[in-house]
């Protein structure tokens, strides 16, 4: 029963997403090729000061990134601290500064990281003007900044990779709102909540008292996971009824965070003119995300051994009835994936290697396929590492898509994936080796010892440096140490490889294309694809196994 039901709800995803994988493609490789611009763009663009068809060099094209990022920082802070004199605040009061600042950080990067209850924290104008807008423009930067690179694969002998502003709005305009507006429309239909109700006392059939807050819930649950965003309008994310109802509501959310990510490959194999390439990003995300599902299920089907685990089928403590088991890894392994971290069952309950597959995922860079935008520059830039080594292995200058990789641009590629692996190990060094920090830890945040309460923090340090957001949720992090180092990873883990991946758009497109030989490693075959999903694996046990060890392996082998 467990085999065919993951085999239909795998299979249901892999045809809906095939369906749409060369319109839902071409139509962004469009978006981001046209000269023309919409009324409203121009009327934009005429407010912002911006000609639409002035390209930038890379530092500008940064410039433009730091700049909105920082505006958007702001703004979500500013509407925090005077919740309580905005309407629909609910009674709620003003956030504190510290997690004001956590939060800001957290929606601006994408990460969607939440040291707090949503509906006992956030008002509505703050979710709807503040979060939900933040989902819509962080993930609209995440595909600006994949598109530049493209450009830079694409464009010859050019000093410019775009326009951030024309590329910023066209994301926005003609990719994420139209789809958000249907898609929000299906979950209303589906059962999710949208309104603007006061909070409703209820009496239980338990005779106790529970008051339930209502929401514009749709609208932001839609571009959370549209955008890979995950912050939860509630405190149980996607696992609460209001925000994923049914298991087939869970199955469309799973297929909307997956729906950008795996079609712009081929946005990618248009831009530079030959699909082939996006064919072969597609199937080394494809396969790293399937792997990862098929591990994740089996160790929370089977693991434990427990003859409690086994009556009930596998490893349910955690889980929505209503979603079980398949569902459940279904839905989770998509959230850490692709860098959303929204979650439909709690990671802390998971066994002990089911956890680690969640961890994992985020570790590999989230190139499985990774965020809007993030999985595809980030796959890329691991594309460039993969011909590098194979250049060493066959004593040939590499190159990639007719531009050779040199010493300026494997030092940018090195830059790029050494840091959220720097940012996740000094954040953990450093929470466990200050006494006091330490201490902290061990009697506010850590709800339990060990193997498993450190793996809550490894975690944590992950999840924000990779921008991902979900928690293994036994883990308080509203705390002086966790708000500020966990807002410092997110906001390092976002923009120093955005910089590095801009620089390399940059340094690409200034060169010209080098016509193929037969000495040139075609990178279109099963063979470079393998290739692509060794390096990403080589890169990411060499790095992250000892941390591992300590923790979720350790757990497990207990």
């Amino acid at each position: 029963m467990n085999l065919w039901l993951f085999l239909a709800q795998f299979a249901t995803l892999a045809v809906i997403l095939g369906l749409v994988y060369r319109p839902l493609g071409d139509y962004m490789a469009h978006t981001f090729t046209t000269t023309r611009d919409l009324g409203l763009e121009r009327g934009f663009y005429r407010l912002i000061g911006v000609r639409s068809d002035a390209a930038q060099s890379w530092p500008a094209y940064l410039r433009g990134v730091l700049a909105f990022s920082v505006v958007g920082v702001f703004f979500v802070y500013i509407l925090q601290r005077v919740q309580e004199w905005l309407p629909y605040a609910l009674g709620l009061p003003n956030v504190p500064p510290g997690l004001a600042f956590n939060t800001a950080i957290s929606f601006m990067t994408n990460t969607n990281w939440q040291s707090y209850s949503p509906e006992l924290t956030l008002g509505y104008t703050v979710q709807f003007a503040g979060l939900a807008v933040q989902n819509f423009v962080s993930a609209a930067v995440g595909i600006a900044v994949a598109i530049a690179l493209v450009r830079g694969f694409a464009l010859r002998k050019s000093g410019t990779i775009g326009n951030f502003w024309v590329d910023l709005t066209r994301s926005v305009t003609r990719i994420l709102l139209p789809i958000a507006i249907v898609g929000s429309v299906v979950l209303i239909a589906g059962g999710v909540i949208q309104n603007f109700n006061q909070v409703e006392t209820v009496h239980t059939i338990a005779g106790g008292v529970q008051h339930l807050p209502g929401g514009p819930t749709a609208s932001q649950e839609v571009i959370k996971e549209l955008g890979t965003n995950g912050g939860g309008f509630f405190n149980m994310n996607s696992a609460h009824p209001f925000e994923n109802p049914t298991a087939w509501t869970s199955l469309f959310e799973v297929f909307l965070m997956l729906l950008i990510p795996f079609a712009l490959p081929r946005t990618f194999g248009r831009i530079v003119g030959d699909n082939r390439q996006g064919y072969a990003i597609l199937a080394a995300m494809g396969v790293l995300f399937t792997a990862s599902l098929v591990a994740g299920t089996l160790f929370e089907l089977h693991g434990g051994g427990d003859s409690a685990i086994a009556a009930a089928g596998g490893a349910m403590e955690g889980k929505e009835q209503r979603l079980g088991i398949i569902g459940s890894l279904l839905f989770d392994t998509t959230g850490t994936s692709t860098s959303t971290g929204a979650v439909a069952s709690m990671h802390d309950s998971m066994t002990s290697f089911g956890g680690m597959m969640m961890i994992i995922n985020m570790m590999l860079g989230e190139v499985s396929p990774g965020g809007v935008g993030t999985g595809l520059y980030g796959m890329l830039v691991m594309a460039i590492v993969a011909v590098f080594l194979a250049g060493l292995m066959i004593g040939r200058t590499p190159e990639y898509l007719g531009k050779k990789i040199g010493a300026r641009e494997i030092k940018l590629a090195s830059l790029y994936f050494l840091t959220t692996p720097t940012l996740v190990l000094v954040g953990l060094a450093l929470s466990f080796a200050i006494p006091p920090i330490m201490h902290d830890l061990e009697h506010t945040s850590m709800w339990n010892p060990g193997q498993h309460g450190y793996s809550e923090v490894l975690y944590a340090f992950t999840s924000a440096a990779n921008n991902n957001g979900s928690a293994f949720a036994g883990i308080t992090a509203n705390t002086p140490w966790l708000n500020a180092s966990l807002g410092a990873a997110m906001f390092l883990g976002r923009l120093l490889p955005i910089a590095f991946v801009l620089a390399l758009a940059g340094s690409l497109a200034a060169q010209d294309r080098i016509p193929v030989t037969t000495a040139t490693l075609p990178t279109h075959r099963p063979q470079f694809v393998g290739l692509l999903i060794g390096t990403v694996l080589l890169v990411s046990a060499l790095t992250y196994f000892p941390v591992l060890a300590l923790g979720p392996i350790a757990e497990g082998l207990h």
